[in-house]
């Protein structure tokens, strides 16, 4: 991994269809990621393995530094399941530069932010990006709730602002939804769609709207089944072996939730509920009662399960 910060870290539309051959050249070669946790990482490994060049940008040292220090034991677990071989993770790291500064991304082909899912400071970011990239630069954003029209309103360049809402683990999950806001042109919907290719990535088309696809189904089975354990209708086990061996689920609902960390959960839960007010989006109290607690699933190594240091489950 490559490190040009200062100080010198470490290694660690419409709605009808487009056609596809309507223009809009795929190939984006140097990809800045605005945000190092486990969704910059996840992109940024993803991106390097087919042979990007990737700009890491994080807000401070001590943050890029534990960002490679983890893409670093990622990909040497990668390694102990034979899944890639130690000059691969070589060549992935030597393809992304790290850096805490943000003017780096002005030789970008596209900007990508992976912070937090917080509306205005993301709204903060993409204003500071507009003054600092060409007019040319697409901006994505990387968001299973906000609102990809409302962010790319924080810009001068609304057509070229679009969001590629990314699966956890990224190198892993070969879906991406591509989210089109209400002034995203067809042009940069196509170089974006192309590019999720060039990332052996399936892009389904998506059109604006609180949830999208997958986070409004998935967020709705979560609260559900956990609902359930609250109620006592079966254990946390028995619920999860019903919905993997009763509808050949891969991961049952809430070790999925674990892994994907449950106040991460609870916050898009709030969010679709304060964006659509149904109620089958508002976190079962059960839910808010752990996170209170810091049980946060595989981060914590506790939530509706427990987890060794690996992220492996124990009980």
């Amino acid at each position: 991994m490559k490190d040009k910060s200062p100080g010198g870290l470490s290694e660690l539309e419409t709605i009808s269809p487009i056609n596809s051959d309507a223009g809009g050249s795929s190939d984006f070669n140097l990809v800045a990621i605005i945000g190092g946790g486990t969704m910059g990482q996840g992109i940024a490994q993803t991106m390097a393995a087919k042979g990007i060049e990737v700009v890491l940008v994080e807000k401070n040292h001590s943050s890029l530094q534990q960002a490679v220090k983890n893409l670093n034991e990622t990909l040497d677990r990668e390694i102990m399941r034979w899944a890639m071989t130690k000059s691969d993770k070589k060549a992935i790291l030597s393809r992304i530069e790290n850096t805490v500064n943000l003017e780096e991304v002005e030789k970008c082909d596209i900007v990508i932010s992976a912070i937090n899912e917080d509306l205005n400071s993301k709204k903060q970011l993409f204003s500071r990006l507009d003054k600092i990239c060409p007019p040319e630069t697409i901006f994505v954003t990387n968001t299973s709730t906000l609102s990809v029209t409302e962010l790319a309103n924080s810009t001068t360049r609304e057509s070229k602002f679009i969001g590629m809402h990314f699966l956890n683990p990224v190198p892993k999950i070969p879906l991406v939804e591509v989210v089109r806001g209400l002034k995203t042109s067809d042009e940069t919907f196509l170089k974006i769609k192309r590019f999720a290719e060039q990332l052996d990535k399936t892009a389904v088309e998506v059109f604006e709207y609180p949830g999208y696809v997958t986070t409004r189904i998935i967020i709705a089975l979560l609260n559900e089944a956990i609902h359930i354990l609250m109620e006592g209708v079966a254990s946390a086990d028995g619920i999860d072996q019903a919905m993997k061996l009763g509808f050949n689920f891969p991961i049952g609902p809430l070790a999925l939730a674990d892994q994907m960390g449950l106040d991460e959960v609870m916050t898009w839960m709030e969010s679709l509920f304060h964006d659509l007010g149904d109620l089958k989006y508002r976190p079962c109290p059960l839910l808010r009662k752990m996170v209170r607690a810091g049980h946060l699933g595989v981060k914590t190594g506790r939530g509706f399960f427990r987890y060794d240091e690996h992220g492996k489950r124990i009980r």
